[in-house]
């Protein structure tokens, strides 16, 4: 293989956005390895042409995947990323989002990695932000175990950066939804809808349903990583200088979300409301200022966002259904 050939590693790259991500890399011509433990990405979900690796992040191989390999790029999207589940087991929690990475980090600095990928979250934190769209620079004040754990990642990497030279940048995702998508996580819920609206059955929405979140269609963030995985950046003197938010600056209701995927489908079913879920936020929107300096902007609109995903997500239905019958 010509040297000249980058070596990328993308942990959760069978899962939703990590799998989108491999598939980039992969038409940029690098050669990939995805690492998953498979407990919520799926299989089918890894790309032609990569090397697939089943090991979960805490593993000690994964480390040792990492110090043998020498890659240029690690790409680090496993995680987990439930806000639920971190409120009700936080050790959990900071199990897989703290001591996983601390795992892979220390393999990335005895390894010379050339640049750390860090998938953070722009949705949790910042908490309850009084600025929207909020700038990277605004108070850091997570309200779930799920953005704590995201933001002491930061603070890792800030402290690799600073003490021990490892390069990174910190992607602040806003509420990703797309092709591939599952149930899990807050923008899940794109997902969770499309295939209600195609069983025909009621949507079910927590709380009064104005709350607002910044959508942003996971072609877009691909753009993002491919152009944050090789930008020229001076050495980071704050935690947010290497962080980047990724969204549309644009908070959309649940309401209006579940109204939009009616439209898209041509369906209309009942809107249930129940009693507002535990360590989730009112209002969330990015300010991306900062990744627009860098010639990045969103390009898929929600209307365009949401049709492409639901057709997606009724054509995997649909093909799923006749497997099934051709099995029966």
């Amino acid at each position: 293989m010509s040297n000249d050939v980058r070596r990328v590693l993308v942990t959760g790259g069978a899962g939703f956005i990590g799998s989108h991500i491999a598939d980039a890399y992969l038409r940029r011509g690098d050669r990939v390895v995805v690492l998953d433990n498979l407990a919520t990405g799926r299989r089918e979900n890894v790309p032609v042409g990569a090397e697939f690796v089943e090991l979960d992040i805490r593993d000690p191989d994964a480390a040792r995947l990492i110090r043998d390999e020498r890659f240029h790029l690690v790409s680090h999207h496993a995680a987990q990323v439930d806000v639920r589940v971190s409120v009700a087991d936080p050790r959990r929690d900071a199990a897989v989002n703290v001591d996983g990475l601390l795992n892979l980090l220390e393999a990335a600095r005895d390894a010379g990695v050339e640049r750390f990928v860090y998938v953070s979250s722009g949705g949790v934190v910042y908490g309850e932000p009084e600025e929207r769209p909020t700038p990277e620079t605004a108070p850091k004040l997570p309200l779930s175990p799920y953005g704590v754990s995201k933001l002491a990642g930061e603070q890792y990497l800030h402290y690799y950066h600073r003490v021990h030279g490892l390069d990174y940048v910190a992607l602040r995702y806003a509420n990703v939804y797309g092709p591939r998508q599952d149930p899990h996580g807050e923008a899940g819920v794109v997902a969770i809808f499309s295939n209600r609206l195609i069983a025909g059955e009621p949507l079910t929405v927590f709380g009064t349903g104005e709350q607002t979140r910044d959508y942003v269609y996971v072609g877009d963030v691909v753009e993002a990583n491919l152009l944050l995985s090789g930008a020229a950046l001076p050495p980071s003197r704050t935690l947010d200088e290497r962080a980047f938010n990724v969204g549309t600056e644009r908070g959309t209701p649940v309401l209006d979300l579940a109204r939009g995927l009616m439209d898209v489908s041509g369906t209309r079913v009942e809107v249930r409301h129940a009693p507002a879920r535990a360590g989730e936020l009112l209002h969330s929107s990015l300010h991306t200022g900062r990744l627009r300096a860098l010639g990045w902007s969103p390009r898929t609109s929600l209307e365009s966002g949401l049709r492409l995903t639901f057709e997606s997500i009724r054509a995997g239905t649909a093909a799923a259904g006749a497997g099934a019958a051709g099995r029966a």
